[in-house]
């Protein structure tokens, strides 16, 4: 849902005529990224780059197609690279198929693991979730229009709401860490890291540090009340950190706010089989994970 959603703004993507599987060929992208990597037949890794392969091949087709017809508008994401590429040198025509396979992987990946950890975490912890529909309510009996869009005025006053988002970020962290290069001799704790060396640093570990977090395997959303925001900055990386920071963290939390508003305020939901999460290499479900949801009324 979260990976067609984004695809339909990136591009006008249309999954009844697409005669591509674009999950799947993500999915496959995404298991890939951490497995080892040996590119021979019937490997996650091998599996990934085909996908990969795929999913460009499939990028490019669109862009070659759209420029055939520049006098069609679709008012989407892509839409507006193209009147960019007036002004931006680096907005080639080569480099717009991964340009849209990289926004259209950073619009879903983290999105889809972190609603799914939210169903399980939310119907375990029944207070979260009283307090989480709570905040909702009220911005709903203060809309003049209980059907229109959400504003970024309520948006914001999901003070709970993103307490929520951010306490579900931590326990289930889509990547185990990030990658860095090493461009000069490193001294830590007495060793050395020599330059040109890769590092890994694990912040899925480091969210789950009991000196920054206390309980940290306890589902509290209003730990987040007392975090100071320097602390928050050092111990808490969903999204990695500096200025390599994924550029879709902002687009994660409004789609996940404005998700569990919905939710909330019109579903109802209870766990029924599976859901034991697994973190190694990347957060997953041992057996898989079903709900049953149902209308709300």
């Amino acid at each position: 849902m979260a990976l067609e959603f984004g695809a339909k703004e990136l591009f006008s993507y249309d999954p009844e005529k697409s005669s591509q599987d674009t999950s799947k060929m993500f999915i496959n992208f995404s298991q890939g990224l951490m497995s080892f990597p040996m590119n021979i037949p019937g490997t996650t890794y091998h599996k990934c780059l085909k996908d990969q392969k795929k999913a460009l091949n499939m990028m490019s087709d669109v862009v070659k197609e759209r420029r055939a017809s520049p006098e069609k508008h679709w008012d989407d994401v892509l839409d507006d690279v193209f009147k960019d590429m007036n002004t931006e040198k680096f907005l080639t025509v080569e480099f717009l198929p991964h340009l849209m396979f990289g926004l259209l992987f950073i619009s879903f990946d983290s999105i889809s693991w972190t609603l799914a950890l939210a169903f399980k975490l939310l119907a375990e912890n029944p207070l979260v979730l009283e307090a989480l529909s709570a905040e909702h309510e009220t911005i709903l009996k203060k809309k003049e229009n209980v059907d229109s869009s959400i504003t970024w005025e309520e948006y914001k006053s999901m003070t709970f709401t993103l307490q929520v988002i951010n306490e579900t970020l931590r326990l289930g962290s889509v990547s185990p860490g990030f990658l860095r290069r090493a461009r000069e001799d490193i001294q830590v704790n007495g060793y050395t890291i020599p330059a040109g060396w890769g590092i890994m640093a694990v912040t899925s570990a480091l969210q789950l540090n009991p000196n920054t977090f206390k309980e940290p395997l306890a589902y509290n959303p209003w730990r987040w009340k007392d975090l100071e925001s320097h602390v928050i900055s050092k111990n808490f990386m969903p999204f990695g950190g500096g200025l390599k920071q994924c550029a879709g963290s902002e687009y994660s939390r409004v789609f996940l706010a404005t998700f569990f508003h919905v939710l909330v305020t019109n579903y109802r939901w209870t766990n029924i089989e599976g859901g034991d999460v697994v973190r190694t290499p990347i957060l997953k479900f041992r057996n898989g994970f079903r709900i049953k949801i149902s209308k709300k009324g």
